[in-house]
Order: C-alpha cells, then structure tokens, then sequence
C-alpha cells in the first residue's frame, strides 16, 4: 500500500467486463507527510466505490489478490485499487491533515 495523489482520469470505452462501472484513475506517490512525489512513474488504480477525484489524497493498494478480493471477482485483471481517501498521516511525532 502507499499513499498517492490522484492526477487523472481515464476514460474507456472499451474495456474487460469485471471493469465496468469502476473508475478509472491516474495516480502518483507522494510522502504521506511532505506530499512530495516520487520519481515514480504515474500508474493507473481503479475506484469501486471510494469516489477519489483529481488532487485527492488516497491509499492505494498495490497487490493484484487483495486488490481483487475487495473487487470480489477473483477474474479481474486488476492490480491496484484505492481504498480510501486520506484525511491525516502522521509518521512519527509529524502530522499532515489532507483535508
């Protein structure tokens, strides 16, 4: 899992079965407490139910089972998922609010 900036939206119209509904997100990296992005590239996440949109804090998980075990579909070609919208991170005695 990490925490990450959501920075765009994809749009299909075409796409697996098991992806439909879900949206479709661009996310990057950044540090929970700094909200500096990381030399990582932007990587795609789906939203089932969390309704992250652009500039939202979210916790991304990054494990293709646990991401299909909360999709419920053992069959979805998926990898990562957010899982929440981040309102603190706190990292030792420092404390970001994000919202």
């Amino acid at each position: 899992m990490f925490v990450a900036k959501v920075v765009g939206n994809v749009w299909a119209t075409v796409k697996h079965k098991s992806l439909n509904s879900l949206k479709l997100l661009l996310v990057r990296k950044i540090d929970g407490i700094t909200g500096k992005y990381s030399d990582e590239d932007v990587m795609l996440a789906v939203d089932k139910s969390i309704d992250a949109g652009i500039g939202n804090t979210v916790l991304v998980m990054d494990e293709g089972n646990s991401a299909r075990q909360i999709l419920n579909n053992k069959y979805a070609p998926i990898r990562t998922i957010i899982c929440a919208v981040v309102d603190t991170v706190t990292k030792g005695k420092e404390t970001k609010k994000w919202h």
